[in-house]
């Protein structure tokens, strides 16, 4: 078994029953696992601010309506122009106008970030997300 280091912590009785509540709903067997995801989650999240060069992966969300002139086409142009970046990319039919897409994409933060930027910002994207994190350990 891993060896692990024990610390204390003082929370608000507030924040400590929202906090239970919230593990609770995610399904975590105890706080200590919760606080171990968070404190991982937050350093990846940093690592990936603080370096443009780290390797990362992640997902670009796209929310459209197909029936916008030319957008299907601007979409997959910007797509083909980056294509060493992109792993993979998933298209689904929301309802009769609406389309979802999701690009897997994989690079360095900074070309992830430009790319997810133009997609995202292409004329006639309802919403986009950008979603990273790290490639390695």
């Amino acid at each position: 078994m891993t060896e692990l280091a024990r610390i204390g912590i003082s929370l608000d009785p507030t924040l400590l029953e929202q906090f239970d509540r919230l593990i609770n709903d995610k399904g975590y067997v105890n706080r200590s696992e919760a606080i171990r995801d968070m404190i991982r989650s937050a350093l990846v999240e940093e690592q990936v601010r603080r370096a443009d060069d780290t390797p990362t992966v992640g997902t670009v969300t796209l929310v459209y309506d197909h029936h916008t002139r030319d957008l299907s086409d601007k979409l997959t142009e910007h797509q083909h122009s980056h294509h060493d970046a992109i792993v993979s990319a998933l298209h689904v039919h929301l309802d009769a106008h609406h389309c979802l897409e999701v690009v897997v994409v994989r690079g360095t933060a900074a070309q992830i970030t430009r790319l997810a930027d133009e997609l995202i910002g292409t004329k006639g994207v309802k919403h986009g997300k950008l979603v990273l994190t790290t490639a390695g350990p």
